[in-house]
């Protein structure tokens, strides 16, 4: 008989073989772990160099794109910076400010906004005395204003640290434009300076980064573009439809599509919400707004994923959202927005990762 010592040994052996069967999988283990290890201790130090990387990766499309039309790189590259850096003018001197004063300009009315709510939710009890009473209503009012309260006092505790923070944004304004150029100048140079690190017997690995490459690439340049897309054409309807905070509640919807399903969901709200305190129910401008907004939803669906996305990687709902839980939980903001490409490089990694069967095992 087979001592139960020597069946544990050959069953974590086995065990061990099933997931890493050959060297190139070793390999490809050891670069993924030391990779995640690195971006999830030095992310906070090192963010601007991420940044820097990521950026230079969308902007490196545009460059092989000019290149196909016959320009020099080193000229490619300095017109994709060139405009890259004039739409960060834009973002900065024009659109976070005007942005930042309808924010304002909403919060400096959201008294006068809950004052009408209070008046319209007191009404309810004479509507309906038997299912909701007077006192209740109270409480209920006085629970709202109690959490107002606290978060108001968050936020002011918050801006004590802005101070902090206006810093940092300085030293990214400075950093990271330039180490963008040098990424895209510099590219060949930085890749085989990579390269070196990397195991000779690396075709898995090779392999598994051209596949993620693609769909990745393909993701996240296509949602920019959906964003783009999105947060022009609410801009120009709501701003012919006369909507108040026209440009802050279009960048609303511009931002809905980083996080799939409850965006969408989570954006809804402001947009109708400020309608109804700009028209009331009882105006047309209310349901002209409504059908709007569901139309541009609606062509996001049926139009503009469908053809931004259409050789992404198909990812099942629940794993979407998985993801979008557990990298937003570690990297907050950036792990919500880079999740389903994550969840791509998992997928990737998983389809390319070779397999032996049991009978070889047993062989």
């Amino acid at each position: 008989m087979t001592s139960t010592p020597s069946v544990n040994l050959r069953l974590l052996s086995n065990s061990f073989k099933r997931f890493m069967p050959n060297s190139q999988a070793v390999s490809l283990a050891m670069i993924l772990i030391i990779s995640f290890a690195l971006i999830y201790s030095l992310s906070n130090i090192l963010m601007p160099v991420f940044a820097s990387v990521i950026i230079a990766y969308l902007l490196e499309g545009l460059v092989n794109k000019t290149e196909q039309l016959g320009v020099r790189r080193i000229l490619a590259v300095y017109m994709v910076f060139t405009g890259f850096m004039t739409c960060l003018g834009f973002l900065l001197f024009y659109l976070m400010p005007l942005v930042s004063q309808q924010a304002i300009e909403l919060v400096q009315h959201i008294p006068e906004i809950l004052n009408r709510t209070q008046k319209g939710i007191m009404r309810l009890p004479e509507m309906y005395p038997k299912l909701i009473s007077e006192n209740k209503i109270q409480q209920i009012m006085l629970a709202i204003q109690q959490e107002l309260l606290t978060y108001g006092q968050n936020v002011l505790s918050l801006s004590a640290a802005s101070v902090i923070g206006i810093a940092s944004a300085l030293v990214y304004l400075f950093l990271v434009p330039m180490m963008v150029f040098f990424c895209l100048k510099d590219k060949i140079i930085l890749i085989n300076w990579f390269l070196q690190f990397i195991p000779k017997d690396s075709n898995l690995s090779i392999s598994v980064w051209n596949e993620v490459d693609m769909q990745m690439g393909n993701y996240i340049r296509g949602k920019f573009s959906e964003i783009f897309i999105l947060w022009f054409v609410s801009y120009i309807t709501f701003a012919t439809m006369d909507l108040n905070y026209a440009m802050l509640l279009a960048v609303l919807m511009g931002l809905q599509v980083i996080i799939p399903y409850i965006g969408a969901t989570l954006v809804t709200f402001p947009v109708l919400s400020v309608a109804y305190f700009q028209w009331g129910l009882s105006g047309d401008e209310f349901m002209y707004i409504v059908i709007a907004y569901s139309i541009i939803q609606a062509l996001d669906g049926v139009i503009l994923v469908p053809v931004l996305f259409s050789e992404a990687v198909n990812l099942h709902a629940i794993a979407i959202i998985v993801a979008i839980l557990f990298f937003g939980g570690l990297w907050g903001f950036w792990g919500v927005f880079f999740a389903i490409p994550l969840a791509t490089v998992v997928k990737a990694v998983l389809t390319a990762w070779p397999r032996i069967d049991d009978e070889n095992l047993a062989s």
